[in-house]
């Protein structure tokens, strides 16, 4: 294309190949050498974004291409992109992968799960409480996909001995009429006309939707309380420490106390909704009356027991790794929560941070006895003793940790280090300067709802990676302090609930053949609302005075040296 350059600023010279974006084999005849360090870079992530949106390539192996590509085009050195890849974040990541591979080799998550069903009870809506309560627990220190496929399976055992099986359920509630009364009448009750039994059985199937339905929304939800529970919060940190050395708002115990209040708020509307939707509110089902439901009720809870007893008093294993995740979770809150000292003071300032504490409390795992240690071999070494078997084997870590997910956090942090080095993130950033315009709180309801929608075709790893960049130097800008831009943008990334494909929670719930995709979407579609609503909600109240978010702090400084301060318009959040 003649005269391409006044078109494109990124490009250098005038050139007869066919533009980047407009050749369908841009993949393969770039204008690599024409560009600028911004355009080279612009093209790689544009590479990476498409590869992560189609999954042409396995993710993690989309998320080296900064390895090969940055060095060669003259982005960045491999000494400056290598590093990336293992960061302090990715061993926080991995030091939560890890203890969550404690748990469930011994079946601790289990036995949690079943206590709190016995504690809310067997009425259907009690119990949607209870499956969102436990799910949204667990994936705080587990994947979102391991707690789902973990309850899904304890859901189905309970629905059946409630409504009984499921395929009878169906067939019944398609009937209109049976005079030779043949219905398959299990746990529907004395009902005196088949059409009273069809609606019952309609009743039913709508709970059991409900059931299945609320258990991966649940765990998506939890997974924003920590920073080690989903991968997009700690993407947001490594490219906090990037992008802002200075800041150091986020932590462990910091981002609890913003994120646990917002994920109890929107957990509580969430079970409004969906046992609104299902039936679950049905009065009849939350008030303690004896119906015909009664027979139904015990049997669940009866299963509820067995299940747990069959799991036996807690052993010493069980009790050992309790102790160890509870002191993990107590460690990484108190080290430095801000509104109080941490007991990082006892060191030297900037040594101990988050990933310190998470490796020296899983390293104790690896040789801490999974079995009581006999007293009497310690004064007489030919007495018996139990055979030596540790808490978790590296063997086990291996089976169980997934490392793409740390290669794709590194693949982010390196994207995010080019776009930073090459001027791209302030060339983008000053493109969006009419977005300056836009009120700070009405920008953030914006910002969380574009990147809820994104994410719902892609995954949310790859979503906050390309985004979070380009959100930071808008941020700088517009001249608002950048979390409070980026924290709804981390967050709003998990909220994927409409798809089948959004997330792999959504996609074993909908496997198992009683959800449909309209389902999700009318479910999903009112759980986005809500969790922007929620989201912005947070960022206006007490996230705003946790982060001093009303004030442009002095650690926010211009991605790029290039990018001179007084071209940033004033942009204050006003309430």
């Amino acid at each position: 294309f003649k005269g391409l350059r006044p078109m494109c600023p990124l490009v250098q010279q005038e050139c007869s190949l066919p533009f980047l974006l407009l050749d369908s084999h841009f993949i393969t005849y770039p204008l690599l050498f024409h560009l600028l360090q911004e355009g080279k870079c612009l093209y790689v992530v544009l590479l990476m974004a498409f590869f992560w949106c189609t999954e042409a390539l396995p993710l993690a192996v989309t998320a080296m291409l900064p390895v090969c590509l940055f060095p060669t085009m003259g982005i960045l050195p491999s000494k400056k992109v290598c590093p990336q890849y293992f960061l302090e974040t990715n061993f926080l990541f991995l030091s939560g992968l890890v203890m969550a591979s404690a748990i469930e080799e011994w079946g601790l998550h289990k036995r949690i799960a079943l206590k709190v069903l016995k504690i809310v009870g067997v009425k259907p809506a009690w119990l949607i409480l209870g499956m969102m309560l436990t799910s949204s627990f667990l994936s705080m220190w587990l994947s979102n996909t391991a707690t789902t496929a973990m309850m899904l399976p304890i859901a189905n055992a309970i629905l059946e001995s409630l409504f009984g099986d499921l395929e009878t359920l169906k067939e019944n509630a398609k009937v209109k009429n049976d005079p030779e009364g043949e219905l398959k009448s299990v746990h529907l009750g004395e009902f005196e006309s088949p059409e009273e039994v069809r609606k019952e059985a309609e009743y039913q199937l709508k709970v059991w939707k409900g059931f299945l339905i609320c258990i991966p929304y649940a765990a998506s939800i939890g997974g924003t309380a920590t920073l080690t529970g989903t991968a997009p919060n700690l993407i947001l940190i490594g490219q906090m420490k990037s992008y802002f050395p200075e800041c150091d708002l986020i932590n462990f115990g910091s981002w609890f106390i913003f994120a646990f209040p917002l994920m109890i708020i929107f957990l509580f509307v969430a079970w409004i909704w969906i046992s609104f939707l299902y039936g679950g509110l049905n009065t009849r089902l939350c008030i303690n009356k004896h119906d015909d439901r009664a027979a139904a009720e015990a049997k669940a809870r009866a299963v509820i027991d067995e299940d747990y007893k069959k799991l036996g008093p807690i052993n010493f294993a069980e009790g050992s790794v309790s102790f160890f995740f509870i002191l993990f979770a107590i460690l990484l809150f108190t080290r430095d929560p801000k509104f109080v000292t941490g007991w990082s003071i006892f060191f030297n300032k900037g040594y101990v941070s988050d990933a310190v504490t998470g490796v020296i409390i899983i390293s104790i795992l690896f040789f801490f006895p999974s079995q009581r240690p006999s007293l009497r071999w310690w004064f007489n070494p030919r007495a018996s003793n139990t055979p030596y078997v540790p808490l978790l084997s590296w063997k086990r870590v291996q089976e169980c940790v997934p490392w793409n997910i740390i290669l794709l956090l590194g693949g982010g942090f390196a994207m995010a280090k080019g776009c930073e080095e090459s001027g791209l993130a302030a060339w983008i950033g000053g493109h969006l300067q009419p977005l300056a315009q836009v009120p700070p709180a009405v920008a953030v309801i914006l910002i969380t709802a574009f990147i809820a929608c994104f994410t719902e075709f892609a995954s949310n790893t790859a979503t906050i990676i390309i985004f979070l960049p380009v959100i930071a130097e808008l941020a700088i800008r517009v001249k608002v302090n950048p979390l409070y831009f980026m924290i709804p943008a981390t967050i709003g990334c998990s909220y994927a609930f409409m798809l089948p494909v959004s997330t792999p929670p959504n996609s074993i719930a909908f496997a198992s053949g009683h959800l449909m995709v309209k389902d999700m979407v009318k479910t999903g579609f009112m759980m986005n609302i809500l969790g922007i609503v929620c989201v912005s909600l947070a960022m206006n109240t007490w996230g705003l005075h946790m982060f001093t978010l009303h004030t442009y702090p002095d650690w926010a400084r211009p991605l790029n040296s290039t990018v001179p301060m007084s071209t940033v318009a004033p942009f204050n959040v006003t309430m």
